[in-house]
Formats: structure tokens, C-alpha cells, sequence
């Protein structure tokens, strides 16, 4: 081996060495002591971990009726946070796209960032205000002769959505942008209607996208637990459950074992979409 290639090789080794140090040290093996924790258990008097290997942890997770409704609770708050953030989403980003002209698409992807550099309590907070008594939201049901759904899991979806719309739009409009604009022209020129292009063109160009942006919507409503706690009112999910048992309960095998449940679910996920190729729209 030359000299020049040894010294390429440290210059990588020295590039790539403390990222990926930081990933095997810090992220996996995190990961990994959260499964072993979840694998012992917790002295009933003393409240001291016991190290030794069971699987009573996962058999409360899978036999306890609370615990499968929350389970169950959680993935389904998840999936409708995704579906209303890819139905908001599209028609945003397909305007951004492929209609506004340039300043306008460069002040909405400002307007669609903005957001995220707010506080993420502020924003919560404030969809606590819109749906409390005499607030915004409360208001609009009542002019309309409903009542207002208060807090619960109505208002936990509404403000997910709202938290991760960005996730959504970026990679949908990322993945629009890369459709050629001849195709729309194509189509048009050979008498396809509007939704016809949308059917035939538009939607199977940005699936991916979609799916690629749900990653990010769907693994973050799998493990927010702040929200339900500011908007949710009685109403758990999976992340209460995990930050109860640090803190008040103070049985940390089992808030792991119960962690373990979102990682799973995105493993299944991740594996699901890899099928799609949404990865190469990330």
C-alpha cells in the first residue's frame, strides 16, 4: 500500500471516527441498555432493580387490558396525525411546486419553517388556550351551535398535526419538485383534465415523499408524551406511561420494557416503507 493511500485512509478514519463513535456509543448503546433494562425487574419492598433476566415486564405490557388500550391508543393517534398532515400537506406543497412563482414559494417555505423555530411548549401551550373554555376553538363550536370538544384526544391529533406539518410539507415538496414540469405539460397538451394529472401524474411521483415525510410524523406522535399532557386532559398514551414509571412510580425495567413498543413499531414501520423506496426521498 502506498503512503498516499495510508494517509487517505487516516484522514477518513479521523473524519468518520468520532460521528460514528458518537452513533455506536451514545445511540446504539443506549438503545441496547434500554432493552436490558427492560429485561430485569423491581423489588416490590425495596424498590431496588434486580438484575436478574425476566420477561414479567413484557407479560404485564401484553396481558393488563390499560396497558394494550394505551398500546393501541398511541398507534392509532399516530397514524391519524400522519394522514391529516399528508391530506394538509399535498395540496401546500403542490402549490409551493409547481404554482407560486418564485418570491412567493421563497416567503411560503419561510411561512412553513417558521414554526419550528418557536418553542415547542409555547405552541402547545397555545393550542391549550385555543381549546379551554371561551378560547378560539371553543368559540367557533359554539357560534355554530356545538360543543366544544375541550380537552382530550380531539385536541392531542389537532395539535400533533399542527407540531408536525413541516416534517410533511419539506419532503413532499422536495419530492414535487423533482417531477419534471414537461410532464404536467404533457398531459395537458394531450387533453388530461386537472384530476386526471393529479390521479396519473402527481400522486404516483410523490408517494414516496409521503411516506418518507410520515417517518417523521408518524415516530414522532409514536413518542410525544408533552402534548397529551398539555391538551389531553385524562387520556394517556405510551409516553406517559414511560415518563410516570421514571418519575412518580420510579420503576424504570418496565417504563423500558414499555419504550421498547414504539422502537419495535418503527422498526416494522421503517421495514414496511423500505419496500416503498420513500428512503431515497429522506
Amino acid at each position: 500500500m502506498s503512503t498516499s493511500n495510508r494517509r487517505s485512509r487516516v484522514r477518513v478514519g479521523l473524519l468518520l471516527g468520532p460521528p460514528m463513535l458518537w452513533l455506536g456509543v451514545a445511540y446504539l448503546g443506549a438503545l441496547a441498555a434500554l432493552f436490558v433494562t427492560a429485561l430485569w425487574t423491581q423489588n416490590g419492598f425495596t424498590g431496588q432493580i434486580e438484575r436478574e433476566w425476566t420477561l414479567d415486564n413484557f407479560r404485564t405490557l401484553f396481558t393488563v387490558d390499560v396497558y394494550r388500550t394505551i398500546a393501541l391508543r398511541t398507534i392509532a393517534v399516530a397514524l391519524l396525525v400522519t394522514v391529516i398532515d399528508a391530506v394538509v400537506a399535498l395540496p401546500i406543497a403542490l402549490y409551493m411546486s409547481k404554482v407560486a412563482g418564485p418570491g412567493l414559494r421563497r416567503f411560503l417555505l419561510v411561512a412553513v419553517l417558521m414554526p419550528l423555530w418557536a418553542s415547542y411548549l409555547v405552541k402547545a401551550y397555545a393550542w391549550r388556550g385555543m381549546f379551554s373554555e371561551g378560547g378560539l376553538v371553543s368559540s367557533a363550536f359554539e357560534s355554530v351551535g356545538l360543543k366544544s370538544p375541550g380537552y382530550g384526544l380531539a385536541a392531542t391529533v389537532v395539535t400533533l398535526a399542527y407540531l408536525w406539518l413541516p416534517y410533511m410539507i419539506l419532503p413532499i415538496y422536495a419530492g414535487l419538485e423533482r417531477l419534471p414540469n414537461s410532464l404536467l405539460e404533457a398531459s395537458a397538451d394531450l387533453g388530461g383534465r386537472s384530476l386526471q394529472t393529479l390521479r396519473r401524474i402527481v400522486l404516483p411521483t410523490v408517494v414516496p415523499a409521503v411516506v418518507a415525510g410520515s417517518i417523521f410524523t408518524f415516530s414522532l406522535s409514536l413518542g410525544d408524551y408533552i402534548a397529551v399532557r398539555i391538551v389531553g386532559g385524562t387520556n394517556q398514551l405510551l409516553g406517559n406511561v414511560v415518563y410516570d414509571n421514571v418519575g412518580a412510580a420510579n420503576n424504570l425495567p418496565f417504563a423500558a420494557a414499555v419504550a421498547t413498543v414504539p422502537v419495535v413499531v418503527m422498526l416494522v414501520y421503517l421495514a414496511a416503507v423500505r419496500r416503498t423506496g420513500a428512503m431515497e426521498s429522506l
